[in-house]
Order: C-alpha cells, then sequence, then structure tokens
C-alpha cells in the first residue's frame, strides 16, 4: 500500500509517496495551479502512486489551536476525499517547513532551487513523521 503526503499551500502543493509498503518517504514534484488544478493534481498523483492513503499537513499554532489555514486543509481535505477513493488523514506539520529550509541551507542548492523544491521536501517531512508514528505504535 502506497502512501502520499502532502504539504498545502494557496499557491503550491509538495507532495511525498512512499512504495509499496515502504516506511521511507519520497519527496515528489510541486505542484502548481488553481485550487480546483492543485485538487485536481493531487488526486492524479494519488492515482498514481496508488495511494490507499493521503496524509495531509495540518498547520497548528505552536500552543495546538487551529488558524484560518487549518480550516483551508480541512475544506481541501474534504474535497480531495470526493476525488479520490484514498483515505485521508491529517497530520500535524508545526515546524516542517522551518526543518525542510534549514536541510535545504545545509546542502546548498542556490535560492532558486530551493524556492523549487522546499514544499516537496516539507511534505517528505510530514509524510516520515507520519510514517515513523506507525512505526512506534
Amino acid at each position: 500500500m502506497a502512501i502520499l503526503g502532502v504539504d498545502f499551500g494557496l499557491k503550491r502543493i509538495g507532495v511525498a509517496f512512499t512504495r509499496d509498503n515502504s516506511n521511507v518517504a519520497f519527496p515528489g514534484p510541486v505542484l502548481t495551479g488553481t485550487a480546483e488544478e492543485l485538487l485536481e493534481q493531487v488526486a492524479r498523483e494519488a492515482a498514481l502512486h496508488k495511494a490507499a492513503e493521503i496524509v495531509i499537513g495540518l498547520p497548528k499554532n505552536m500552543d495546538g489551536s487551529h488558524g484560518e489555514m487549518s480550516a483551508r486543509v480541512a475544506a481541501f481535505a474534504e474535497k480531495l476525499g470526493e476525488l479520490t477513493s484514498a483515505h485521508i488523514v491529517t497530520w500535524d506539520e508545526r515546524l516542517t517547513s522551518v526543518q525542510a529550509r534549514r536541510r535545504m541551507l545545509s546542502t546548498g542548492p542556490s535560492k532558486k532551487q530551493r524556492r523549487k523544491r522546499i514544499d516537496a521536501l516539507a511534505a517528505q517531512l510530514i509524510l516520515q513523521g507520519y510514517l515513523d508514528s506507525k512505526l512506534r505504535k
């Protein structure tokens, strides 16, 4: 069973995936487009990877409360659930973007390259955190 990871954004969505029954997340593409196009692209990625589950990063405030972006993610998750048969899961994504930026800075790609890949790396971190939590159980 493959799992798709999603770092939701209003302009860009980063995608990551596992291969069948793997506990390792791999970065995928960074998707761009309108809200409708992004929904369709994520659904296509899920179908391409034969994902039985889609893990979407849920942005929470540091105190654990939900803000405006959390509501947008919830709406996106609901609409995505209508487009795919995959089980939709939201996962706390606090600090994944910070981790992704730090990791990219330490590897040295140019600013332009970082901007193109940061969302895919954040999706990979979200998905890997989810996979690691399942292994601990």
